[in-house]
């Protein structure tokens, strides 16, 4: 036995505290996915990607619909907040209007039934807000539903500005 007795004993509740807590933290976390599943998850976020930037630049309104959950919320590189329903009335309304949209340095990442995409994208649209022309990180978030089908829920913009500029 230790010869700190109050410090030992201290030294003991701690280790059964943290014996307790470690499995109740493990199973808060999602469960990890097979990998074949994870494989398979990427190339339909992937597809997913493909179809969401063809339906902005195409002010594909029905397609858009379908990508976004009901609860849909974004926040525009403006600092804006638009709903699902602002967002295909501007497509459909032409205020909103992407004439281009390219997309690289995408990576997806999941979690659960959550997968989290990052990209760049050059940008020259117009917005509620004014226009955009530049390059962007966006941020898109998908939820796979109870049905199984992938929905984005959130989405953000932020404008990449070169080192030292400031606006």
């Amino acid at each position: 036995m230790c010869s700190a007795k109050p410090a030992c004993r201290r030294a003991y509740i701690w280790m059964i505290a943290a014996a307790l807590v470690m499995p109740l933290c493990a199973n808060s976390l999602p469960p990890r996915m097979p990998k074949a599943q994870k494989h398979e998850s990427r190339r339909e976020i992937n597809q997913l990607e493909e179809e969401w930037r063809n339906a902005l630049l195409n002010s594909n309104v029905p397609v858009l619909n379908s990508l976004l959950a009901d609860n849909y919320m974004a926040v525009t590189s403006f600092g804006t907040l638009q709903t699902k329903d602002q967002t295909l009335a501007g497509l459909r309304s032409g205020r909103i209007h992407f004439t281009t949209l390219n997309l690289s340095d995408r990576r997806v990442r999941f979690y659960g039934r959550t997968a989290l995409v990052t990209s760049r994208a050059e940008v020259l649209a117009v917005i509620p807000e004014g226009g955009i022309d530049g390059s962007f990180r966006y941020t898109n978030v998908y939820v796979r539903n109870a049905k199984g089908a992938w929905k984005i829920v959130s989405f953000e913009a932020s404008r990449i500005r070169e080192p030292g500029v400031r606006k």
